[in-house]
């Protein structure tokens, strides 16, 4: 198996929204974008699946450090194999990279945030970086696209944050911001023991909207000029978005369910985007 079969397994193994929204790109820019997410799910699975702090924070350490083998020329790993080629093309920054990794240590290390701007570092360590990267490899003339790749990232961050609100609390894991839990008198044991309110809906509801509002700034910012380019991020923002609508208007079942789109419908949305932008 190649590099590049390594990482096209890797993510399509995975049905992730970001797999349906890179399908249409030209062969170069599609095993670009895809061994970024080949790192991205890497890093990612050492946080969420392996179950020593430790040891995680040692694998984490590794990637740190073929990170730098790689950008001196030297991968040793089929992902990072992968990736060179594409930091060479476009240019993409070790900080940036190095940024996604950080943010995996964040969650090996704070279960629990205080407030939005706590929430909001880890969002943009996890997601906005890594929209931004996506961003320059679709290609783009305006850097106010790096705007809209990061508000974007947040949005996308928020919404996983609101569909996998239990999925999270069964690793005992919230991400929901504590000062807002207690606005809306929902207790830890709450979100920990499953149990529906209305103060839980009405937290969602608010979550919902400040979701809402990131896509929209993110809309607002991406010029004209590059918004062909930038086709694989607006296929994901129609998915995702969906995602949010049908949790809404479920009546918010998240602590219960993870809501998701079936991969037809995930399918002829990328269709659908692709075609009319």
């Amino acid at each position: 198996m190649t590099p590049a079969e390594y990482c096209q397994d890797k993510a399509a193994q995975s049905g992730s929204s970001f797999y349906y929204s890179f399908l249409f790109l030209p062969k170069e820019r599609r095993e670009a974008i895809t061994a970024l997410y080949a790192f991205c799910r890497e890093v990612d699975d050492i946080a969420d699946e392996c179950p020593d702090r430790d040891i995680a924070l040692v694998k984490l350490e590794w990637w740190r450090q073929e990170l730098a083998r790689t950008f001196a020329d030297a991968p040793s790993h089929p992902v990072s194999q992968a990736l060179l080629p594409a930091i060479r093309r476009y240019d993409l920054a070790l900080e940036q990279l190095e940024e996604i990794i950080d943010g995996m240590e964040m969650d090996l290390q704070l279960v629990r945030y205080p407030d939005f701007k706590a929430l909001q570092l880890y969002c943009y360590r996890v997601a906005a970086v890594v929209g931004q990267l996506a961003a320059t490899i679709f290609g783009y003339t305006d850097r106010s696209t790096l705007k809209y790749a990061h508000d974007l990232g947040i949005a996308f961050q928020l919404t996983n944050i609101i569909r996998d609100v239990g999925e999270d609390a069964r690793r005992n894991r919230i991400y929901l911001p504590q000062d807002e839990l207690a606005q809306f008198e929902v207790s830890e044991s709450d979100i920990l023991s499953g149990r529906n309110s209305a103060g839980f809906h009405a937290l969602m509801v608010m979550q919902t909207a400040r979701a809402q509002q990131y896509y929209q700034q993110a809309m607002q910012a991406l010029p004209q000029v590059d918004r062909r380019n930038q086709r694989p991020g607006l296929v994901m923002a129609a998915i995702y978005q969906a995602v949010l609508n049908e949790i809404a208007r479920d009546d918010y079942p998240v602590l219960q369910q993870r809501v998701s789109l079936t991969p037809l419908r995930k399918l002829w949305l990328a269709w659908r985007t692709w075609v009319f932008h």
